[in-house]
């Protein structure tokens, strides 16, 4: 199985099933999703992009990362993340040694023309709307991917030279998909997932558990780690899983004691918390523990694997 037939599995057996929110507000069903996700698909293959060509995306946390990824494994293409606090030029070093066929952004990422792309959008612009649309009518079949097919083309950070372009397969995605319901968390299809850490790195990839599971998906009004949000936002819609690095936890903590909320409460807002990235010091995880209750799940990962 590759994250395009899990996604397509629930669309065809449960359309209507909510699956991306926008804050609190729902954005796509996952009939929805697979709609938009073949129209992206055909739209690329119209503009010349071909099964193995790379489409990076370099944006903020947003609802149509979901919608590109998917759309991109649709046509059988490799999806490039690239980090949104990047330089545009350190963005163009990348794409040019991916040899990218298309780049989507948000405008606050990337305002100027990329070079060496065929496409360029703004997800954000006038234009992005035919190409974000739902497809009406019968949707293209998928591309058919095997689990050996490139999919995730991840550039490491580069702290001893320049980024290395660490090339997973579908096999990769689905393995590690299957070590979060092993390793950490079981996974309903009442769940949510919220991306306020970069979607751009490991975090988006646990997108694709999520998918499995036909869980929910949450992306922060904001686009980011605000703890007041968070909180807010599993209040309102169930409790949340995300990943955050220990300086995040620390933040959740943070607000959790200035607004007097114990365990129960955390409860309300929080079911799984995955931490990692950097060390975490045994004091503040015995207090993370003492504010917000048994909650954190401690991982290690590494792009190259």
């Amino acid at each position: 199985m590759t994250p395009v037939q899990a996604l397509l599995r629930h669309a065809l057996n449960d359309p209507d099933r909510p699956a991306i929110f926008h804050g609190e507000d729902l954005l796509s069903t996952y009939g929805d999703w697979a709609q938009r996700a073949a129209g992206i698909a055909q739209r690329l293959r119209a503009s010349g992009i071909e099964p193995g060509d790379r489409v990076a995306l370099f944006m903020r946390n947003h609802p149509s990362y979901l919608w590109l990824m998917w759309g991109a494994w649709w046509a059988g293409a490799v999806v490039v993340p690239i980090n949104a606090k990047l330089h545009v030029q350190e963005a163009q070093w990348i794409l040019d040694n991916a040899e990218a066929a298309a780049v989507f952004v948000t405008g606050d990422v990337c305002a100027q023309p990329l070079t060496g792309v065929r496409v360029q959008v703004d997800v954000e612009s006038a234009e992005a709307q035919d190409w974000l649309a739902p497809l009406i009518g019968a949707q293209p079949a998928p591309h058919p991917l095997k689990p050996t097919d490139l999919s995730w083309l991840f550039y490491t950070s580069g702290t001893t030279g320049r980024p290395k372009g660490v090339m997973q397969m579908h096999r990769n995605l689905m393995t590690m998909a299957l070590g979060y319901f092993v390793d950490v968390d079981a996974i309903t299809p009442q769940d949510h997932i919220v991306y306020a850490a970069p979607m751009s790195h490991g975090n988006g990839i646990y997108a694709v558990p999520h998918v499995l599971a036909g869980a929910r998906h949450v992306v922060p009004r904001s686009g980011g780690m605000d703890p007041a949000e968070l909180f807010a936002l599993g209040r309102a819609l169930g409790p949340l899983s995300t990943f955050a690095a220990p300086t995040i936890v620390k933040r959740l903590v943070d607000h959790a004691e200035r607004s007097g909320l114990g365990p129960g409460d955390c409860a309300q807002s929080f079911k799984t918390i995955v931490y990692g990235g950097a060390p975490m010091y045994a004091a503040d995880i015995q207090r993370a523990l003492r504010v917000m209750g048994p909650r954190f799940v401690q991982i290690y990962g590494q792009g190259e694997t």
